[in-house]
């Protein structure tokens, strides 16, 4: 097999656009899967994912594609003399803005992409955002149009949206359905003629780019890797440039999807690598594996070069993770790095607060990435958390200072008569949306604390450009456009710079004790409905006690909204059959009693499900 017999390629486009059920035909006519085994969203490994419908992360894997064959031939010799063998190695990435960084370590693995687009939705904020990406890394791009067979499918018009806005001639996109396995051989046909083999070099020193890594117990991290130069077999040693690790080689292979050991791996191919580490956090997504031997061979190691990495993701929601049982904490620790392993985009370090213990500061690229990650460490590992509602990053300068320092949560805010300034992070967003739905946008973003910027017309749909402050997009904000134009809205951002705002920090009193994980920071004059509407949902979803519990909110030290909890009712006389009415006002005055005790030393218990459920809403 040459480099001219591999095809490097990733499929892209906005979520529910169908990358996976495309992903399912390329693996049925390709025989990577046996049917026995195939199942829908095949590549979609987590359970997660398959609940949720979306693919979460990027799965590589290699196929083998006869091209103008129905059925393989065994004379492998022939197949090389008749370049009709060909290596295609696929990466199947999320469409969902908050596994952007997932998509972009795909990006830097492969030559091509093919860009997906739904015939019903047309072009979407996502597909926008993938295909800048990929036009940054001038990767060769397949236009495509699915789900063709749909009756709502509006194909001239998508046609024409992709020739206008993105620039592709209307001859050079392939009309397919996925579902119906319609045109699916046209698409690897275009992938082989108009995507570029790679052009590595067997006999340079061998270096390779890490685009993702998980852990085995036995095997150490186990990196997934795109081989630029020269080769590596198992057995030899390794050495990690930015990590400065040794490793050895303790197993090499492909993905079908699943691991499959080989013995050697080369220039322009994708794989793994057993590499026996086992700290952890020597192996970092962006770094160049190269041969220990060439770094040992102290003349010869400039000749090797580190490889291009990714650009770190800035977090832009953080919110803390902590734990019911205190003794839990070195469990947390260890699931964090794990999970980070396979998802470089998490950040976290420690923290403390009061009535909360030990946990950690985590930092996501948006909501959605929050509730995933909460998710697996609750399936994954079976830890029971309390979280934080979900906050931004603020720079503040305090009074007689001048340099700035970031604040990650509500709880290290200080009192505003220390602050001399605070700025918020604010955020362009674009927002894709059919004409009939364009007033009703309009007026929404009329709703909320933004900038107009202007709005492009494109025939049947249009791109409305909105500067807003990161805060108002972490709450209901996608609900709230998905329901205004029944879904076939999307939007995508990119964060711009900081900007002085006037916020102030909402503390929640439960029974009177101050829980930290409720505080949110907010605009000054959208206080009082801020608070109103936190009171109200707290005081649906946290469970009735014996005695009537008050719910606070308050502003250094000013209260400025309250509810109440009713206390539930036991009728304590009901086991009373007769008797003076005396042996009755007894048992109440009694129940009075211990309600009045309970509410003065036990306080309130209040269940992880209610924080849960508080920071979704």
């Amino acid at each position: 097999m040459t480099q001219n017999q591999i095809r490097n390629f990733a499929i892209i486009s906005h979520i529910d656009h169908g990358k996976s059920t495309l992903a399912d035909r390329f693996l049925e006519l390709t025989q990577t899967i046996e049917k026995r085994k195939m199942r829908e969203q095949y590549l979609d490994m987590m359970d997660l994912e398959r609940e949720k419908g979306i693919t979460i992360k990027l799965q590589p894997v290699k196929m083998e594609f006869y091209r103008n064959q129905k059925s393989k031939i065994k004379n492998q010799k022939e197949n090389e003399k008749n370049k009709k063998f060909y290596i295609l190695n696929l990466i199947d990435t999320p469409g969902h803005v908050d596994f952007s960084y997932e998509v972009s370590r795909s990006l830097a693995a492969v030559e091509g992409v093919i860009l997906l687009v739904d015939a019903t939705k047309g072009i979407q904020a996502q597909t926008l955002a993938n295909l800048n990406s990929a036009k940054e890394q001038n990767l060769s791009i397949i236009p495509v149009i699915n789900k063709i067979d749909l009756t709502n499918a509006q194909i001239e018009e998508t046609k024409k949206e992709m020739a206008n806005l993105l620039d592709f001639k209307p001859e050079e996109i392939l009309l397919i359905s996925a579902k119906k396995n319609l045109n699916i051989e046209q698409v690897l046909e275009k992938v082989i003629e108009k995507i570029p083999p790679p052009k590595g070099e067997i006999k340079k020193p061998f270096r390779a780019l890490i685009f993702d890594s998980q852990y085995d117990p036995f095997k150490g991290v186990i990196t997934y890797v795109r081989v630029v130069d020269g080769s590596i077999k198992k057995g030899e040693e390794i050495y990690l440039m930015i990590s400065q690790e040794k490793g050895e080689v303790l197993e090499i292979g492909y993905f079908k999807p699943d691991f499959t050991p080989v013995s050697e791996l080369q220039a322009g191919e994708i794989g793994y690598i057993a590499t026996g580490v086992k700290n952890i956090e020597k192996c970092r997504v962006g770094d160049t594996i190269i041969n220990a031997k060439r770094k040992m061979q102290k003349a010869k190691v400039m000749d090797v070069e580190p490889l291009p990495g990714y650009q770190e993701p800035k977090p832009v929601v953080f919110a803390s993770f902590y734990l019911n049982k205190d003794s839990d904490f070195d469990f947390l620790k260890e699931a964090l790095i794990k999970i980070k392993l396979n998802d470089a985009s998490l950040s976290f370090e420690p923290e403390r607060l009061e009535g909360l213990g030990r946990g950690f500061r985590c930092g996501f690229l948006g909501t959605l990435h929050l509730e995933i990650i909460e998710e697996r460490l609750k399936r994954e590992y079976g830890l029971s958390l309390v979280i934080t509602s979900p906050s931004i990053p603020y720079k503040i300068v305090r009074k007689g200072e001048e340099k700035e320092e970031e604040v990650f949560s509500p709880a290290k805010l200080p009192p505003s008569f220390q602050l001399k300034e605070i700025k918020e992070p604010w955020i362009g967003l674009e927002i894709i949306t059919p004409f009939q739905y364009l007033s009703q946008i309009m007026n929404f973003l009329k709703s909320i604390r933004g900038k107009y910027k202007n709005t492009q017309y494109l025939g049947v749909k249009n791109i409305i450009n909105f500067e807003i402050p990161l805060s108002e997009i972490i709450g209901g904000f996608y609900n709230r456009l998905k329901s205004i134009t029944s879904g076939y809205a999307s939007f995508s951002y990119k964060v711009l710079d900081w900007r002085p705002a006037d916020l102030v920090k909402i503390n929640i009193l439960v029974a009177g004790k101050k829980v930290e994980a409720f505080s949110r920071i907010v605009p000054k004059d959208s206080t009082y409905s801020v608070a109103k509407s936190m009171l109200k949902r707290l005081k649906e979803i946290l469970p009735p006690q014996l005695f009537s519990v008050s719910l606070q909110a308050e502003i250094e030290g000013r209260i400025i909204a309250r509810e109440n909890i009713k206390a539930l009712r036991k009728d304590v006389t009901a086991s009373l059959y007769g008797g003076d009415y005396t042996r009755k006002r007894k048992l109440l005055e009694k129940q009075k009693k211990g309600k009045k005790k309970l509410k003065t030393h036990g306080g309130v218990n209040i269940p992880p499900e209610v924080f849960i459920s508080f920071i979704k809403n």
